[in-house]
């Protein structure tokens, strides 16, 4: 197996609990080569070595960006993921029924190579082709996203909170254009989602009758709603019933188009870029090691 952690992830927290991992892997007989990454792009290039020299398995220890790094690499081979959930955001992890902040705990789960063929997701765009596992979104959500990388402080959650707080205060519903198996949608909305997976940014089920193989995607629209409807209703996406509200409409299909102008998009959290975007559902495109009940 090769093991991929970035050892600036959580504070050193992935390195710290991706090498306490392949330990215990090691000690349980498994042949694990350590790989470490100096930035994100260093990263995706020893990653993807080891998947092209052949190893039986790749393994990330960090959160859905690190995933999201992986399926880059793995998506569309017959090479399994392995992950161990040490970041912020672990929701395409704990989808898969992985235990969270326990490196002893994923090590059994990667030892035991119980393997699961999911759903991926490839998208086109001026960015070029990418693959996510999780959600794609745009709007509201991106916008938050833009802003909180571009603050220096505070660290962790607090910086998001903080970025979601300043962009009520400007931001704008936008005409959006959302294209699904060829039928087009038109609305002024705050946000649209795409979900392979059911939840992103921590546990917010923006798609909560989604699923990891059932050859579709679900989309998630929210539209122009008033500031003090807003706050009423995006807290109800913890819960996943903000979809029962009347300006959210969900909908199904195996290939999703969005336009809107001056809208980014954001794949499991990480940033593709303006769209318009196109994301087409790759049925069984993932092999992921679960444990055995998964």
């Amino acid at each position: 197996m090769a093991l991929l952690v970035n050892p600036t992830s959580g504070g050193g927290r992935g390195a710290r609990d991706g090498r306490a991992a392949a330990d215990r892997l090691r000690a349980l007989g498994v042949g694990v080569r350590l790989l470490e990454g100096r930035d994100p792009a260093d990263a995706a290039s020893v990653a993807r070595d080891a998947v092209q020299s052949g190893v039986d398995v790749l393994v990330v220890a960090g959160g859905d960006g690190m995933v999201h790094l992986a399926v880059q690499c793995v998506a569309g081979t017959d090479v399994p993921l392995g992950i161990v959930p040490t970041g912020t955001g672990n929701d395409f992890a704990t989808a898969l029924g992985l235990p969270a902040h326990d490196a002893a705990g994923a090590a059994r789960v990667i030892d035991g190579w119980q393997v699961r063929a999911v759903d991926a997701v490839l998208t086109q765009s001026g960015a070029g082709p990418r693959w996510f596992a999780g959600v794609l979104s745009s709007g509201f959500d991106s916008a938050v996203n833009e802003r909180a990388n571009r603050m220096r402080w505070p660290k962790g959650r607090s910086r998001y909170n903080i970025a979601i707080l300043a962009e009520l205060g400007v931001f704008k519903a936008v005409p959006f254009r959302v294209t699904i198996d060829g039928e087009l949608i038109e609305a002024q909305a705050m946000l649209a989602a795409v979900g392979n997976n059911t939840s992103y940014g921590g546990g917010m089920k923006i798609a909560p009758d989604a699923l990891l193989d059932d050859g579709q995607l679900h989309v998630t629209v929210l539209r122009e709603l008033g500031t003090i409807e807003f706050l009423r209703v995006f807290p109800r996406v913890y819960k996943g019933t903000h979809v029962s509200h009347r300006a959210v409409d969900v909908y199904a299909g195996r290939e999703v188009s969005l336009d809107a102008p001056g809208a980014i998009a954001y794949a499991d959290g990480e940033r593709i870029g303006p769209l318009p975007i196109t994301a087409t559902c790759v049925p069984k495109a993932l092999r992921v090691l679960v444990p055995p009940e998964a």
